[in-house]
This record gives C-alpha cells, sequence and structure tokens, in this order.
C-alpha cells in the first residue's frame, strides 16, 4: 500500500483502523482500542473502529470533532504542512512525537506498541519533514 498520509500529517495506511487494514484483520480492532487506552488515554468500543481516513471527500472519519480537517479542507490544502499558520493551537493539540509519548512512561514502549499504537500517529516529525519539501 502506498502512503497515505492525513491532512494532519498521520499515516493513515499504517493505522491499524484504517478500512483496508480493518477488513484484512478485523482481530484488531480490540488491539487497538486497548493501545488507545493505554497510550493515548481514551477508549473507542472496538466496533466502532474503522476509518476511511480525514480526506473532504465527505466519507465518514473515526474522529467526527476532529478541527484540523475542516481548517486543511477550507485552506484547500493537502495538510498541515502548506499552511502558513503552522503550528497553529489546533494542530498543537494532536501532535504526536514519540519522544514526548516515551517520556510519558517509566519503562520503554515496546517496539511493536510503538509500530502499532504511536508510529502511525507520529505527525510532528513528520509534518516538519514535509514542510521542508515545500
Amino acid at each position: 500500500m502506498q502512503p497515505v498520509i492525513s491532512l494532519c500529517g498521520m499515516r493513515c495506511d499504517l493505522c491499524l483502523a484504517y478500512q483496508p487494514n480493518i477488513a484484512a484483520h478485523p482481530e484488531n480492532r480490540q488491539i487497538l482500542s486497548d493501545g488507545w487506552h493505554t497510550y493515548f488515554g481514551f477508549r473507542i468500543p472496538p466496533e466502532q473502529i474503522e476509518c476511511n481516513g480525514c480526506f473532504p471527500n465527505g466519507e465518514m472519519t473515526l474522529d467526527s470533532t476532529c478541527q484540523v480537517r475542516p481548517c486543511v479542507t477550507e485552506r484547500q490544502l493537502d495538510n498541515c504542512a502548506s499552511c502558513e499558520a503552522y503550528i497553529c493551537d489546533k494542530l498543537d493539540q494532536i501532535l504526536v512525537s514519540f519522544d514526548e509519548m516515551q517520556a510519558k512512561f517509566d519503562t520503554p514502549i515496546p517496539e511493536q506498541d510503538r509500530q502499532n499504537f504511536i508510529f502511525p500517529y507520529e505527525n510532528k516529525d513528520r509534518l516538519a519533514a514535509l514542510r521542508k519539501t515545500k
């Protein structure tokens, strides 16, 4: 699968909730529900976990309260890296960095957990790298 970068810089294609990934591995819903709870502090019931990405095509997304999606869509940008207001308060609230995440825990985050629950959402460095190419 080609990399699919969301409006806020997350990697949809690596997210276990992304519709093609759920279709291939529906058992990952529970794993993801538990992982998000452990690392981000929220829980979505497994049966509600499935996402088509946050693209401005009108399809349902997992986070219907996201403030970044309508902002990027209204500005007709590919993602936040192209925005003149980068890093705004809306984006700042959802930036993820592994180092910052690891600092919240007393023990090292296992590599498999990083790959499943953090790497897809590590948008801070990804957006910074995209900005350098603009």
